[in-house]
């Protein structure tokens, strides 16, 4: 049993729910948020827990051994090294830093704490990814040819009077890096790594400072095409993603914020038959989903059997592909990853 202390009391609601479906694995003892009544009313629903302001006393009590980081974004990075230097595993929300620079020196810290850093990527949890990493490890996926990832969310100008929201001071980046950042991790979880990248970025459905419009053509290493449309001005929220393999062509469930909880739709393309794609679906169980199954693999990783936790090179690697979608957004041009310490963007994105 580990005990957590969660900072921020916004989306870590959702983290807390997450936590509280495992009782035997982990113990929310604390709420962190200046703001009183919203940080006690969340405590108040879990038993036990205690609601305080002061961020500095989470990191000095030696009784909570997981600090899990839900702060705006461009509180992450001094939060984060502030809890490896106090000996604290952490959690951290996406996105992680606004850098890759900050990203490695993260790297260092953790490094030298011996700590372990997990961002957030709970979309790889649930049904349908287990579903199709079943039917891959079964060799009946083959090749993937192409595929089609639409991150299709509504934000009206409610959504950015928070005042850090829609800046680049305060949220890093736009629809890339705040919404459609889930999905992008997904793609290289599942088909691996990213080769390179042709992006294209707007502001047309908000006044604000960052980009709430994307088209984006990525080739993976494995040879796949794949092109993402984002947009923060769709009628309703859907997230999809639509994969053609050799053997078969998936498709998501299309829940935004929990795109794998159910099963996704396969099709056998022959000379593959449904009976035989239907087979090795049956035998894929339910399992926790979203927050609940990245903390149980979370927990695993800890106990000392890694293998499907979220780690710091994941978030690293998202990091990587939205810095090459800007570097191409303002550039022009296909930008080729991976991305080292010499790119004019590994310090950072924002803009000067």
């Amino acid at each position: 049993m580990r005990t957590v202390s969660i900072i921020g009391a916004g989306i870590g609601a959702q983290h807390l729910l997450g936590f509280a479906a495992l009782p035997d694995r982990f113990n929310v003892v604390s709420i962190c948020d200046l703001d009183q009544a919203r940080g006690a009313a969340l405590a108040a629903t879990q038993p036990g827990c205690q609601w305080t302001g002061d961020f500095q006393a989470v990191l000095a009590d030696p009784s909570v051994d997981i600090v899990d980081i839900c702060l705006p974004p461009h509180l992450h990075f001094d939060a984060c090294m502030a809890a490896l230097d106090a000996g604290k595993t952490v959690v951290c929300e996406k996105p992680l830093v606004p850098s890759l620079a900050q990203a490695d020196r993260l790297a260092a810290k953790a490094a030298e704490t011996g700590r372990m850093i997990s961002p957030v990527f709970q979309y790889r949890y649930g049904l349908g990814t287990r579903q199709l990493q079943a039917l891959m490890a079964a060799g009946l996926a083959g090749r993937c040819y192409v595929g089609t990832l639409e991150t299709h969310w509504d934000r009206d100008a409610a959504y950015y009077a928070v005042p850090w929201r829609g800046t680049w001071a305060g949220e890093s980046g736009g629809a890339l890096l705040g919404h459609a950042i889930h999905i992008h991790d997904l793609l290289p979880a599942l088909l691996g790594p990213v080769a390179q990248v042709y992006a294209q970025t707007a502001t047309r459905v908000n006044e604000i400072e960052v980009e709430d419009c994307a088209a984006l053509s990525i080739r993976m290493e494995s040879g796949a095409l794949v092109t993402s449309s984002v947009t923060l001005g769709a009628a309703g929220n859907i997230s999809r993603m639509r994969l053609c393999f050799e053997g078969f062509t998936v498709e998501s469930d299309h829940a935004p914020y929990s795109l794998a909880e159910k099963g996704w739709t396969f099709t056998a393309r022959a000379p593959m038959t449904q009976d035989r794609i239907d087979a090795v679906l049956a035998g894929v169980g339910q399992g926790p989903s979203g927050y609940a199954g990245m903390f149980t693999a979370f927990a695993d990783a800890l106990d000392g059997t890694p293998g499907l936790e979220v780690t710091l090179e994941d978030g690293r690697r998202s990091l990587e592909f939205v810095t090459a979608c800007y570097a191409s957004a303002r550039h022009g041009g296909a930008v080729h990853l991976p991305l080292g310490p010499d790119h004019p963007l590994y310090a950072g994105w924002l803009p000067a």
